[in-house]
């Protein structure tokens, strides 16, 4: 497959990049940082396939996103999967306590992703199709006290690609939601691990079989599908006295 890939540096989007290019797909990355796309590009064509390139994309700046694109697609030679899993995380007491962090991760996280898929779609679509794969978060499925402003934003992101999937899907549009939950990467560096917490590599299988079947939602690690329904399922007044 041919893929633009937004993320592939760090954390879970390494390990599905680095699966991606073993088994043969052609990636251009995308992302804001020249040394870790360089770095990661040499990376990826020692385990498999080598890149086809790579270009300056950050979520924060519209203006990058068709330009970024653009030359993914001429030195791809077309575009089969757009890939993002780029994002910011910071904790719910960081957030409340930095208006400037607050709204730099509402941002990236809801408009800007949400600004660049609108771009991958367009362009998706004008070829015949393809496959939109999107990383949002269980921290959307439900207010919770410790990721009030991050959820929000996640829960933004989840909405709009459930929307793109009952639009298109019919005209050719593969969307897939990724929701993580706890993966032990340097975004949850320093946070206490749950007994459940997910391996980079582990998540990484799992998308990469929902990305080949087109499956519309996968939860990774696979314990947070009944995880979220249960915590879906809950009373408001219960959620007013838990803490997570």
């Amino acid at each position: 497959m041919k893929v633009a890939f937004v993320g592939a540096t760090k954390g879970m989007g390494r390990a599905l990049a680095r699966k991606m290019a073993a088994r043969g797909d052609v990636l251009f990355l995308l992302g804001r940082d020249a040394d870790d796309l360089k770095k990661s590009a040499a990376d990826l064509g020692v385990d498999g396939a080598a890149p086809a390139g790579f270009a300056a994309c950050d979520l924060a700046r519209a203006e990058t996103f068709a330009p970024a694109l653009a030359e993914a697609e001429a030195a791809l030679g077309g575009l089969d999967v757009v890939v993002v899993t780029g994002g910011l995380f910071a904790t719910q007491d960081a957030l409340e306590q930095d208006a400037a962090l607050a709204e730099r991760v509402l941002h990236v996280d809801f408009t800007g992703t949400v600004l660049f898929c609108e771009e991958a779609r367009r362009r998706l679509l004008a070829r015949g199709g393809g496959t939109l794969c999107v990383f949002s978060s269980v921290a959307g499925e439900r207010g919770r006290k410790p990721v009030v402003l991050y959820g929000a934003a996640k829960a933004g992101l989840t909405h709009y690609l459930e929307g793109l999937d009952h639009k298109y899907r019919a005209t050719g549009l593969r969307v897939v939601t990724v929701k993580p939950g706890f993966v032990k990467t340097g975004m949850t560096a320093g946070l206490k691990a749950p007994p459940f917490a997910g391996e980079p590599e582990d998540v990484a299988e799992r998308v990469l079989a929902a990305i080949d079947k087109g499956k519309p939602v996968v939860y990774a690690p696979a314990a947070w599908g009944p995880i979220m329904a249960t915590i879906r399922a809950l009373p408001r007044f219960v959620m007013r006295r838990v803490g997570f």
